[in-house]
Formats: structure tokens, C-alpha cells, sequence
């Protein structure tokens, strides 16, 4: 457990939306930021006197920023001010750096001082944090945008400078800097800002308030609190924090799951892993890792398994005593749910769509099982790969389209390792017609989101049985677990946080 607080930001342009979403916050959050910048100026009075007469603004944080201060609308100098001259007590206050010594007889029962930058992390920033640390706020804040998750080290380390007597609020913006939002709490941050739900957070980066307490359980986070993670170019649509919180909490195990969207791997391995050179010490125990790091990580890796080895990607990394580990899980994923409804498959004939790195765990996993392989793919450089690799045959499908030249109608088994039929601009799109299906047992479809893809859809016209990707997503994290852990994992809870986020999602 920590001290800290979770502060949903409450921000609308009328009176009435306002208030609707601050009693709707109030139940959730430890305190309600009350955006006053995002109100038209007429709403502003309203919403004034409905806090004074109600609550007193105990439970609120009172903010009023120019546009160019991060705020909604643009403000003068003198209407600024003229807010806080005309602001009560009793209620937190957040005001910029420009005004924090002018409004001197505000007695609030909390000041923070705030800096923003939405464009990146000022190279002076220890020194920006000195002079809010000389001022009469009682919290410093200051709010930087990250792009990569090396980025927000600089502001994470103000919470070491801080001094007794005052509080921080260090926060990186951004997908790459959510991973300051959700550990913030556990190592001393003031507090934490949470939206209130999805679509309606007030600055980049801002994590759902149910999802910070149910999900990242941050207010039960500590120093001691064991930390994994995802290391991927772009974090915004995995679904591992909630399966790997769910089972996390399950299992009673004081740890977290957290995103980590890296570009630059060499500074992030360098900069908060490599215990001789990294900068923080988040006590890091393992990850998972994805696109386009699967390959690129080996190198720092003390020990891999056999799987990774030959496929030549990992996925989970295991950290013990300061050696990393590393494993590949999808092997185990892919194979699992394909046994339960294929049991034997020594000697079966299996078309493998595409030649990346997921083919390549597949192509591993079938071949151990002594199934005859054949990889159709458009890239003909990685399909020879996969031939001298493990020794199968390949057939290239047309550059434009995966619509192969002759149908898969003499194999048993068609797997899907390609992103076809994904959710977005391609999932009305599909690998193959029914028409080319005709005579295959099984469609594998390695896609989790849809759940029925256009392939399954035309397998199921075809007259074929069908398996989706969300059993692979789920065996593959189940065997992370039990790799991290020494445990088994909690597969049906991992599987209803899947689906709940799907279903959300």
C-alpha cells in the first residue's frame, strides 16, 4: 500500500455536463481535478458557487490554465488572475509557475505549482524543478511529453530530488509515458491523475480511473512491489496488462504489469534494465516483449531456451539476480488449443499463411509434432528462411493479395500468422475464400480481435472447423505466468479479463 492519491479530471464546457461528471467522480477518485479552463466563461460563476455551497471544495484541485499552458481556452494575464482573487479557501489549488507568488493571501488548503510541456522534456528540467521548489506551493508538478519510455527518466528522477517537506507530482505524458502514471504512487508521487473514462482524458496518456484501481491496482503498489512488462514499439492496443494484472491479483502476488512502448531498445535496456548503467530502480522481474523487439533483444539476453534459440525470437524474459532469461511462449500458445481440437498431428498437411516471426514459432511447434509444413508467403527472402531453417516447402502467394495461385484444398490444417483480417482497415479482409478452403479439416487463425474473423467466417462456409487466436493469446500468457512465477496460472480469470476488455475495447 502507498499514500498516494488517484485524481480524476473532470472537464466539459457547460455548467451541467461539469457537475454530471464530477458526481460521477466523486464516488471513484480520492479528488476531482475541476478543470475550470475547459467551461465556457459564462458556466465558470455556476460552477463556483455549486462547489462552495455544496462541498466546499475539500475533495477538489481548482485549476484555471491559458491555452498555452496546456488549458483549453485562451486566457489573459488579468483573468487569471482575477479567478484565484475570487477562488475560496478551503479547496487544493493548481496554479503555473507565472502566478504561484502573486496570489500570496489565497489560504488553500494544498498549492501546487505546475509546468507543462506537451512537445517533450526540457533539457533544463532539474533546474525548472529547483525554482518551483523555491516557491510557496507545497507540490511541485511537472508534466513533460515522452515518445519513448527512456524519455520519461529524467522527470521519474525529480522524485528523488524532492525535499521532506514538500510533495511531487512527476508525470510523462503520452502511451510512452504511462508507465510514470501507474508506479508514480508507489514511489512517493503525490498523486496519480486518472480520467474519468475512455474518451474523456484531458491530457495524452491519462489511464482510465477503474482501470488504475482494478486493473493496475496503483494505491496497493510499494517499493517492493515486483514489476513486469510489455516491451513494444507501440503499447496502446495490448491486451497483456489486463490478463497479467488479472492473474497477478488472483494469485495474491504483490507485482504489476506495466506498458512500455521503446523505440530506441538499446537506450532502454541500457538506460532502465542493464543493472551496471540503468537509472532507475523499478525492480524489475521479467517481460514480455513484441513487435519489433522479438529478434533485436537476444543480444542482452545471458540465456535463452532451445525454442528461441532456433525460432530466433523471444517473447518472455525472466529476470533472476540480476541475469535475464529468455524464453519463447508462443510455441506453447500455438500448439495447445491446436492439440485440443487436432489431436494428432504427426503426418498431417499444413499450409502456414506468411513468413514473420510468428510463422516462424508455428513452423517450430509443427515440425516438433511431425507434421508435413508448407509456408505460403509474398516475401520470398523470409520464406527461404523458413525453408533452409526447417527444412519445408514454400509457395509464394501474388505481391498485390494473400490469395494463393492454386487452393489448400490437399491440407488438413491452414494457419493464419498474418495480420489479414485484423480490427481496423483490413478486418473485412481475409487470407482466403471459401472457395480455396474447400476440403480442409481446420482453419487456424492466429487473429484475436475480432473474435470471428472474415477467414473463420469463410472457413465456416467452406465446411471446415475453426480456431481463433484468442486461445493462443491466452496459452501463450498462461505459460509467461508460470515462467515468472513458478506457479500455475489462473487461466479461466486471465481469459474473463480478456474477454472484458475485448468486449469494452
Amino acid at each position: 500500500m502507498n499514500n498516494g492519491k488517484i485524481c480524476i479530471a473532470v472537464c466539459a464546457e457547460t455548467a451541467s455536463e461539469f457537475l454530471e461528471k464530477v458526481e460521477m467522480a466523486k464516488p471513484i477518485a480520492d479528488l476531482v481535478e475541476l478543470r475550470f479552463d475547459c467551461l465556457q466563461a459564462d458556466q465558470v460563476p455556476i460552477v463556483r458557487e455549486w462547489i462552495r455551497g455544496n462541498e466546499g471544495g475539500g475533495c477538489f484541485i481548482m485549476t484555471f490554465r491559458s491555452s498555452e499552458q496546456g488549458g483549453v481556452r485562451c486566457l489573459k494575464l488579468e483573468e487569471r488572475k482575477q479567478f484565484w482573487r475570487d477562488s475560496f479557501d478551503s479547496a487544493i489549488v493548481d496554479i503555473e509557475e507565472d502566478l504561484v507568488e502573486d496570489i500570496g493571501s489565497l489560504r488553500s488548503s494544498v498549492r501546487i505549482c505546475s509546468f507543462h510541456d506537451f512537445n517533450g522534456v526540457p533539457a533544463d528540467i532539474n533546474e525548472i524543478f529547483q525554482r518551483l521548489s523555491g516557491t510557496n506551493a507545497d507540490v511541485q508538478k511537472i508534466a513533460v511529453k515522452a515518445n519513448d519510455a527512456v524519455d520519461a527518466i529524467a522527470v521519474w528522477r525529480l522524485i528523488e530530488l524532492a525535499s521532506t517537506d514538500k510533495e511531487i507530482i512527476p508525470i510523462a505524458m503520452g502511451e510512452a509515458g504511462k508507465w510514470t502514471r501507474i508506479l508514480g504512487l508507489a514511489h512517493g508521487a503525490y498523486l496519480t491523475y486518472a480520467a474519468l473514462e475512455s474518451g474523456d482524458e484531458t491530457a495524452p496518456g491519462q489511464i482510465t480511473a477503474n482501470d488504475m484501481i482494478d486493473v493496475y491496482r496503483v494505491k496497493e503498489l510499494d517499493e517492493q512491489t515486483e514489476v513486469y512488462g510489455i516491451i513494444a514499439g507501440d503499447t496502446s492496443y495490448t491486451m497483456s496488462p489486463c490478463i497479467h494484472n488479472a492473474a497477478f491479483k488472483a494469485a495474491d502476488r504483490n507485482a504489476v504489469f506495466v506498458p512500455f512502448q521503446v523505440t530506441d531498445l538499446d537506450a532502454f535496456m541500457a538506460r532502465m534494465v542493464q543493472p551496471k548503467t540503468r537509472e532507475v530502480e523499478l525492480s524489475f522481474r521479467g517481460f514480455s516483449v513484441t513487435n519489433p523487439h522479438k529478434r533485436s533483444i537476444i543480444k542482452y539476453l545471458d540465456k535463452i531456451d532451445d525454442a528461441a534459440k532456433t525460432i530466433g525470437a523471444v517473447n518472455t524474459i525472466k529476470i533472476v539476480d540480476g541475469k535475464l532469461n529468455g524464453y519463447n511462449t508462443d510455441t506453447d500458445g500455438f500448439i495447445k488449443p491446436l492439440k485440443a481440437k487436432f489431436p494428432v498431428l504427426n503426418g498431417a498437411n499444413v499450409a502456414v499463411i506468411g513468413a514473420g516471426g510468428a510463422a516462424r514459432a508455428c513452423v517450430y511447434a509443427l515440425t516438433k509434432e511431425n507434421a508435413a509444413v508448407t509456408v505460403y508467403a509474398r516475401n520470398v527472402d523470409k520464406a527461404r528462411e523458413l525453408v533452409d531453417a526447417f527444412e519445408i516447402d514454400n509457395k509464394q502467394l501474388t505481391a498485390e493479395t494473400y490469395q494463393p495461385s492454386a487452393n489448400y484444398s490437399d491440407f488438413d490444417i491452414v494457419v493464419n500468422t498474418t495480420p489479414v483480417g485484423t480490427q481496423g482497415k483490413s478486418q473485412d479482409a481475409s487470407a482466403a475464400t471459401a472457395e480455396h478452403l474447400k476440403g480442409v479439416r481446420l482453419i487456424y487463425d492466429l487473429i484475436y480481435n475480432p473474435a470471428e474473423t472474415q477467414l473463420l467466417r469463410e472457413a465456416k462456409a467452406a465446411g471446415a472447423e475453426t480456431l481463433g487466436g484468442f486461445d493462443m493469446l491466452l496459452s501463450q500468457a498462461a505459460k509467461q505466468f508460470e515462467i515468472w512465477t513458478g506457479q500455475d496460472a489462473p487461466v479461466e480469470t486471465m481469459a474473463v479479463a480478456a474477454r472484458k476488455k475485448l468486449n469494452d475495447g
